[in-house]
């Protein structure tokens, strides 16, 4: 019995001297959690199909995750939601503009158009959706980024310019930012992307960061500017 009472007492004093260890342990990390978490200044939602969700690669491989960790790098607050879908085409992006609209995105970067391509929907279509994608965005007040995209003449020439067109003839009529082509240096090189040949590995989207980076830098001066109080340099007679 004796023995039983002084293991009780020897726990005891255990517990007595650990849980202030134990509080204060998780003291320090709460601290140093809410000292990592950067205060963003604005909210970028990547909006697409597989080609940004990251089909095959881990969420901090694909795109948006380092898009976000470069901006971060370089003074830029802003964090990046990946709201990829993968197999999505320009309709299904379409029909999903209130769901990105909730995130109360600054500015949205919108790939779409491959798995169009790959169907053979008529390009008329396809930019008929983008169109309207970008019109809501834009009514909403948000600054829209459009990713250039091509596709493989396996449609034939005369399908696959009519694709091509769609992209810097929406740029242009809606005023909006267009990258130079989404998969520049990654697109047929089987080093940068998966054993399908067709989504990037995380190598490849390094690449992809660096060819639309310039457009998002530029969205973001574009949205800056567009919440500055305009003066008026008239003066009252």
């Amino acid at each position: 019995m004796r023995v039983f009472i002084n293991r009780c007492r020897v726990i005891w004093l255990s517990l007595f001297l650990l849980t202030p260890m134990l509080f204060a342990m998780n003291g320090c990390q709460k601290k140093e959690s809410r000292k990592e978490r950067p205060k963003y200044d604005g909210t970028i939602v990547a909006a697409g199909d597989s080609l940004t969700a990251g089909l095959y690669v881990l969420e901090n491989e694909a795109y948006p995750a380092q898009l976000e960790k470069r901006l971060l790098g370089d003074g830029y607050r802003y964090r990046v939601i990946n709201a990829g879908n993968s197999g999505e085409t320009s309709s299904g992006l379409l029909s999903r503009m209130k769901w990105i609209l909730s995130m109360k995105p600054d500015i949205v970067i919108i790939e779409t158009g491959a798995n169009d391509g790959f169907r053979g929907v008529d390009p008329e279509l396809t930019r008929k959706n983008i169109e309207g994608a970008v019109r809501i965005l834009k009514s909403s007040g948000v600054t829209v980024v459009l990713a250039k995209m091509q596709i493989v003449q396996n449609l034939g020439k005369e399908y696959t310019e009519a694709f091509k067109a769609i992209y810097p003839a929406v740029a242009k009529k809606e005023g909006i930012i267009m990258t130079p082509f989404y998969l520049e240096g990654v697109a047929g090189n089987p080093d940068l992307n998966e054993p399908d040949g067709i989504h990037p590995t995380a190598a490849g989207y390094r690449i992809v960061v660096d060819n639309i980076y310039p457009s998002v830098i530029e969205a973001i001066k574009r949205e800056k500017a567009s919440h500055q109080p305009h003066s008026n340099s008239s003066v009252p007679e």
